[in-house]
């Protein structure tokens, strides 16, 4: 694991300036950017200490605050535990933020995200990866879709909702994604059934994209997520593990040697341990 720096910075946007949290290896070199989309509970220290985390292995990550609109975060007050079955006023206040992100709103403010990490001297030339959570799962497809040629890698975990019956539905979108894809769904979630995974790995795999999709066993929406009711230890190290395999071996620098290549495209590998 590498030192690494963090700091606040703002990003501009068409729509103003979103403030974003940065962490990067302390040694002076570029790194593979790594956009982070957050859940909808916003950023906060448990986000930005993932991000650290992803960063401590090799990369140049970027954290930025979706709700920026409403204002900079934390846009709202959050307990130190986040249990919503406790506080569900909590859900009241983040739903209509989440509803605001349309396609088009998230397409304007993705281009401003990638380009502020493409312009970064802490980033390394090449496409990004995109790693998202919960709501952020589903943008960060949307975001492959929107921008091909900028997106190597994305990574979703404990998504939703991914297949919907609206226009706008992320696996409508599968056939202009390039990227490698890899999912990792709550065995407990009411976001994703059985059925919705179904439906997403089908489109995935009739638009030729390279992904593979687990389900954690006994995991709850939310599982990754360290100051959540839903943290499970076990499946949040698992997530790592995924994730950085990922994009170890698809950005532009940074590979390891010894990262095995996934040479299937379209593998759906349900109840792994």
């Amino acid at each position: 694991m590498m030192s690494i720096q963090g700091m606040q910075v703002d990003v501009r946007t068409p729509d103003g300036v979103a403030d974003a949290y940065i962490a990067h290896p302390d040694d002076g070199n570029p790194h593979p950017g790594v956009l982070v989309i957050q859940d909808g509970f916003g950023v906060r220290p448990g986000l930005r200490a993932l991000a650290d985390r992803i960063a401590a292995h090799g990369y140049t990550v970027l954290l930025p605050n979706a709700y920026y609109r409403h204002g900079r975060a934390p846009v709202i007050e959050l307990p130190e535990l986040i249990d919503p079955a406790q506080r569900p006023e909590i859900f009241q206040e983040v739903i209509p933020m989440i509803r605001e992100l349309t396609p088009e709103l998230l397409r304007s403010d993705a281009a401003a995200y990638l380009e502020w990490l493409a312009a970064a001297p802490q980033v390394a030339e090449g496409k990004a990866g995109v790693t998202g959570y919960c709501m952020g799962a589903r943008l960060a497809v949307l975001i492959a879709a929107m921008f091909p040629g900028r997106v190597a890698a994305v990574a979703g975990f404990h998504g939703g909702p991914l297949v919907t019956d609206t226009p706008d539905s992320p696996h409508l979108a599968a056939g202009n994604i390039t990227a490698e894809l890899y999912f990792a769904h709550a065995g407990e979630d009411d976001h994703m059934t059985p059925e919705h995974i179904a439906r997403f790995d089908e489109a995935l795999a009739t638009a030729g994209v390279r992904y593979r999709t687990e389900v954690y066993p006994g995991a709850q929406h939310g599982f990754t997520q360290a100051d959540t009711a839903a943290h499970d230890p076990a499946a949040a190290e698992r997530h790592y593990r995924e994730l950085l395999a990922l994009f170890d071996r698809t950005l532009p620098v940074g590979r390891s040697p010894s990262a095995p290549e996934n040479s299937l495209r379209g593998n759906s590998s349900r109840g792994l341990g």
